[in-house]
């Protein structure tokens, strides 16, 4: 078996085969775009072909930034269209192109990469884990009733500014950068890079799909919200509220419960610690449903990848890591000072230890590692070990990705 990178020439080979390794076939091209596969970089994609040259599997990246605690924005290639067809499955396919993906993401100088999995039990295997997590959320109207404060001195959480309805076609550039803004301060979120844009590939609202804006601008006029939206049958459906300011996304999800002739609201990606089910009069107004796992995250480089991100308080962790897919095992101490971390090998007796997918999980802060000690994943060699990386792995902001890839 032969895996090569591709090029342009080779997009509709590869096109073919990501979508026979699914069971479907290519969309047909419509006014405006929208193809996913448009936004594909070939110089970052690949083939797998058997000894007499036929294409039987496929693996490509997407060049994003993805936003660390701390807001420190590094490179984060996005792992996409991997699949092998069935003829070629079981067969040593996928292991290869993924060892084969990942060495040269290190050979390129990355040290971390991540991936939306369709199926949850494949990626652990190479060493991804997930890292941030979203829920959907449905409101019927008539229990949508927001609460008074009760604490003394607490006053509503109220933006000052207005609310403006547009086409999804009058207002690209405001959503390029009222996102772009968005996503350099949350911690999990992914860059949107502007070809995405320009050619519509993704899920609403990038996609050509006709959807409903709704903008909200400052006192000064200026864009620093929106809801992406569409109402089919009764149910008002937000893709998505972008915005920096808990306050704007309040006034954008009062906009939209505040929908005429609709009897319920379905917010799609919402965090699961978001406050808006506790603004509710009704705390059970809510529905929580859907929760799943969204980005995943794979080091490639521990020491860089550690040193990359803020950190909240002081502390030192020596960290027993093993890499069974890359056959590696090292063990690092992890010393944090004024935010800033410094990660060095050492043959200290380790606080934890915990294979790479673990640390994937806990690196955004979106998962604690006292929870993987308690699910059998990681290894707590003292009592205090647990408490201790709980608090230094902790975000600033949970984190949270929206972006579909």
């Amino acid at each position: 078996m032969e895996i090569r990178p591709t090029t342009d020439k080779d997009l509709d080979v590869f096109v073919d085969t990501v979508h026979s390794a699914f069971g479907r076939f290519p969309e047909t091209p419509v006014e405006g775009g929208g193809l996913w596969w448009s936004a594909l970089e070939m110089d970052r994609c690949l083939l797998a072909l058997t000894a007499d040259g036929r294409p039987v599997g496929t693996a490509a990246t997407h060049a994003f930034e993805l936003t660390l605690p701390g807001e420190t924005l590094v490179p984060a290639p996005g792992v996409t269209a991997v699949g092998v067809l069935p003829s070629h499955r079981r067969q040593g396919v996928l292991s290869a192109m993924m060892r084969h993906q990942l060495a040269g993401l290190r050979a390129g100088g990355e040290f971390l990469s991540v991936l939306l999995a369709s199926e949850a039990p494949i990626y652990g295997r190479f060493g991804y884990g997930p890292a941030t997590y979203t829920a959907r959320l449905t409101v019927p109207r008539h229990k949508a009733a927001f609460a008074v404060p009760r604490a003394r001195g607490v006053a509503h959480a109220s933006a000052t500014g207005s609310v403006e309805v547009l086409r999804r076609a009058e207002c690209g550039e405001i959503l390029e950068e009222v996102y772009d803004r968005y996503r350099r301060a949350q911690p999990g979120a992914l860059s949107r890079p502007h070809r995405w844009w320009a050619l519509r590939a993704g899920q609403p609202p990038i996609s050509p799909a006709p959807r409903h804006i709704a903008v909200h601008r400052d006192a000064d006029g200026v864009p620093d919200g929106y809801a992406s939206y569409s109402v089919e049958s009764g149910t008002l459906t937000v893709d998505e509220i972008i915005t920096t300011d808990d306050a704007v996304f309040t006034a954008l999800a009062r906009f939209a419960l505040g929908h005429d002739l609709v009897s319920q609201v379905v917010f799609q990606h919402v965090p699961p610690e978001h406050p808006l089910r506790r603004q509710f009069a009704d705390i059970r107004a809510g529905e929580v449903s859907g929760y799943m796992d969204w980005l995943w995250v794979r080091l490639l480089d521990v020491p860089r990848a550690l040193t990359a991100r803020g950190w909240s308080m002081d502390g030192e962790l020596v960290l027993d890591i093993d890499d069974p897919f890359l056959g590696e095992h090292d063990r690092y101490l992890l010393t944090v000072r004024d935010g800033k971390a410094d990660c060095v090998p050492t043959d200290r007796k380790p606080d934890l230890s915990l294979n790479i997918g673990d640390l994937g999980s806990v690196y955004l802060g979106g998962t604690a590692p006292s929870t993987l000690v308690r699910a059998g994943h990681i290894r707590a060699h003292h009592p205090g070990a647990a408490t201790l990386a709980d608090a230094l792995f902790r975000a600033e902001r949970s984190p949270h990705c929206l972006h579909w890839f």
